[in-house]
């Protein structure tokens, strides 16, 4: 079987804190599977995305994963740990008793069972002692509506999931109405509430960026600019100590400069740049904002034509800037000294590194369409891109894992 395309869709809880992942998969441009039966085809993709990516793909968080009646009934979802597992039943299965056997067994081996696109009707009454989680797509049935279906199961061990949270205010009414968990863009969008004022620290590690994105790094430069900030200059000096490969203790920053190396050095001011913006922001913001970056760079190294890896990092990293202070972009990049190239992506999404920023944003939204017309513009394989996106997500696994966040903070 070939496939091309797995992505994930954040589940964030009433503290905007990650749960888990959505799992979506796409094998080709009709989004079919050729000449495969379909619960074969489903069990390959798992096989291959869920177990062998498990940890790169989710972390320690949960896996919602689309199963087809067929699929349901022939109990395909066992076959995978449920620990981890959120069996998601298709709104256009039928409630059979065949289906409700299926159901009731999953949940009593210990299977989290979820309703997807619910619409009540008395039909699905008998599944619900066994059902984990409900969704209701607000946009097709109405938060008020949702809400008084809420408070009748109340007294149930129902969670319910709000799909296609867009808005902050979507997530603030859903929120309200009783609403255990989130999944939509919303954290993607600023809140236009206050306006935050940029922290020279921050002007910084902007600079600091751009001169890690150049060809050939100055370290002389980037020595200048960590001198000029007393906390820059402390995680830096605390950063390198803490490692267990250090023999002797560094005190300078050239020393320290040159014992990270190119890779490090830019993992540690990545994190330093999203550490310097993090407030009350869903967490997954930051983790987006680090993925995409590193995903936009690899992309870019795929392509023929003039386009930098490291300024295409920076368009990644800067693109969700303006939902992390809360500002329009367009003021945030009035003061911030990076490539013209940059700023026209970001601000007008002009360019090749908007076409790569596309990329990227069109496959975390799972726009198949999108991303098919974009991978024809950039001239990308199917492959490719699978490729750049796995190693973006491990890559960020890595990079933000506690043991190394620890160290910068």
């Amino acid at each position: 079987m070939k496939y091309s395309y797995i992505a994930r869709q954040p589940i964030l809880d009433r503290s905007k804190r990650t749960i888990g992942y959505e799992l979506l998969f796409r094998d080709g441009p009709k989004n079919t599977f050729p000449e495969i039966d379909p619960d074969l085809a489903t069990s390959r993709l798992l096989s291959d995305h869920f177990l062998s990516t498990h940890y790169s793909t989710l972390g320690n968080n949960l896996g919602f994963v689309n199963f087809p009646y067929q699929s349901l009934i022939n109990r395909i979802p066992t076959l995978f740990p449920s620990e981890n597992l959120v069996i998601e039943i298709l709104e256009d299965c039928p409630p059979t008793s065949e289906l409700l056997t299926a159901v009731r067994e999953m949940a009593l081996a210990g299977y989290s069972i979820a309703l997807d696109d619910f619409i009540p009707s008395k039909e699905w009454r008998p599944f619900l002692p066994f059902v984990s989680i409900i969704k209701f797509d607000i946009r097709s049935i109405s938060i008020e509506k949702a809400q008084k279906f809420i408070k009748k199961l109340e007294q149930t061990k129902i969670q319910f999931l709000a799909e296609k949270v867009e808005t902050y205010d979507d997530f603030q009414q859903a929120h309200d109405a009783g609403f255990d968990y989130f999944q939509g863009y919303f954290f993607s969008k600023p809140e236009m509430i206050q306006r935050k004022a940029l922290e020279p620290s921050f002007i910084t590690v902007i600079q600091l960026c751009n001169e890690l994105a150049k060809p050939s790094i100055d370290y002389k430069a980037l020595e200048n600019l960590f001198s000029q900030d007393l906390s820059l200059s402390y995680k830096l000096l605390t950063y390198v100590n803490s490692s267990v490969m250090v023999s002797a203790k560094i005190k300078s920053f050239k020393q320290a400069l040159v014992y990270l190396g190119e890779e490090r050095l830019r993992k540690f001011v990545a994190l330093v740049a999203i550490a310097s913006t993090k407030e009350s922001k869903p967490d997954y913001l930051y983790r987006l904002s680090v993925q995409r970056a590193r995903f936009c760079e690899l992309v870019a190294r795929q392509i023929t034509g003039h386009v930098e890896p490291g300024d295409a990092f920076l368009t990644g990293m800067f693109s969700l800037l303006d939902s992390l202070l809360d500002q329009p972009i367009d003021d945030l990049l009035e003061s911030m000294p990076v490539d013209e190239t940059v700023k026209a992506a970001l601000a007008k999404g002009e360019g090749a590194l908007a076409n790569i920023l596309g990329v990227a944003i069109s496959y975390e939204k799972a726009n198949w369409q999108a991303l098919a017309e974009l991978s024809v513009t950039l001239q990308l394989s199917d492959d490719a891109l699978k490729q750049c996106y796995d190693e973006a997500v491990q890559w960020t696994g890595d990079l933000l894992a506690p043991n190394e966040t620890g160290k910068t903070s």
